[in-house]
């Protein structure tokens, strides 16, 4: 479940920005994120592109979209 304050590390293997949600009206198609290191550049990211689990169901690493960070 997607709640302001969370944070959401890029699953490229790359490597990427860390996100912070910083408002979501839960059923929208869409989330308020910002930068989770400074609270800037904020923009809209489709949920979808937000994910629980680093891996896919068949198991294989996710390469696309931001992956919740558990603290």
């Amino acid at each position: 479940m997607i709640q302001p304050g969370q944070t959401y590390r890029s699953a490229d293997p790359r490597g990427g920005p860390r996100i912070r949600i910083e408002r979501y009206t839960p059923g929208h198609n869409h989330a308020w994120i910002v930068d989770a290191q400074d609270g800037k550049s904020g923009r809209w990211i489709l949920v979808r592109s937000l994910h629980d689990s680093p891996t896919t169901r068949d198991g294989k690493p996710r390469r696309t979209g931001y992956v919740l960070e558990t603290l």
